[in-house]
């Protein structure tokens, strides 16, 4: 099952050049999961994988960098006489916002959901879920974690052989877990191996609640609105540095650090110089970029660098 973290847009507070505001595409097989949806994220969406049929968008907050794409995407969806519907998800207050949205979104002629999240609230999918989790950002925010469902062990043919079993079919009746021939899976299924997890902390000052969450987890999507040299206005402002955010995911042990919400008085490397002075293992993802997440067993995450030819448009 295919997992990865696109970065639709970096940017923090308010746009560049070279960064979009904040957007972020899970895609997990065929599921396609939109975290915050800022000003100009459809056309960030139609140059990077085109304006996909999204049944789920996550707020984390209702700061205007985190929703204002929502309107002219909702509108986009009407006018391609969408059918399929549409949940978003979000903190309290996600109907009132919504109430005050009418007057620019009008009818979308399509179902749509508006679902107020609790923290620590789940929502079960095949496979996997996406739990809720309350952030310190000075309003009401929430982080977000993908966790995958731990799987089966790996599956010993050669023993099963050896207790009688006819390679075919019943090979595959053990590994779904039934008995076969009198011999139980787990006397030729391995240990079940745990599933990957991503963290999507949204915007926030550093949050034991994030460590907690983020305990060895593949990936944390942070935020690092300033460096070490403005700690206190990021203390003032409910935002993270760098160094921060670095020394959050060295606490929790994660595997990888990707730091987002970039302010336009920077240009990435310092930020990312700052934070691995701390965590070796951060990157920090422009626009377009993605990170691959194999099975634990099979390798580490791996920052993918968007080509130009995976771009649509100047």
């Amino acid at each position: 099952m295919d997992l990865d973290v696109l970065f639709v847009g970096t940017a923090g507070s308010a746009p560049s050049a070279r960064r979009g505001l904040p957007a972020t595409l899970v895609r997990r097989g065929g599921d396609r999961l939109l975290f915050d949806c800022g000003e100009g994220t459809q056309r960030q969406l139609v140059r990077s994988t085109g304006l996909v049929e999204l049944e789920d968008v996550f707020i984390t907050h209702f700061h205007a960098d985190h929703v204002l794409g929502l309107p002219g995407m909702l509108k986009t969806f009407g006018l391609r006489q969408r059918e399929r519907p549409l949940t978003v998800y979000g903190p309290a207050g996600l109907r009132s916002l919504f109430a005050a949205l009418r007057p620019i979104v009008g009818r979308v002629g399509f179902p749509l959901e508006l679902r107020e999240l609790e923290p620590n609230e789940e929502i079960e999918r095949d496979g996997y879920r996406i739990a809720a989790y309350e952030t310190d950002h000075g309003v009401g925010a929430l982080g977000y974690a993908l966790v995958e469902d731990p799987r089966p062990g790996a599956f010993d043919p050669e023993r099963a052989s050896q207790l009688g079993v006819k390679p075919g079919p019943d090979f595959g009746r053990l590994q779904e877990g039934e008995t076969v021939n009198g011999v139980h899976p787990d006397q030729v299924m391995g240990e079940p191996r745990r599933g990957r997890r991503v963290v999507l902390a949204g915007d926030s000052a550093p949050c034991e609640m994030t460590r907690l969450v983020a305990y060895e987890a593949d990936l944390l999507v942070h935020e690092a609105t300033f460096l070490d040299e403005e700690a206190d206005r990021a203390a003032e402002t409910r935002h993270s540095t760098a160094r921060q955010a670095a020394e959050l995911a060295a606490a929790a042990g994660v595997t990888m650090l990707a730091l987002t919400h970039i302010s336009p008085r920077y240009g990435g490397r310092e930020v990312r110089d700052e934070a691995r002075a701390a965590f070796e293992n951060t990157v920090v993802p422009r626009d377009f970029d993605r990170i691959e997440l194999p099975f634990p067993e099979r390798g580490e995450p791996a920052l993918v660098k968007a080509s130009e030819r995976e771009v649509v448009g100047p």
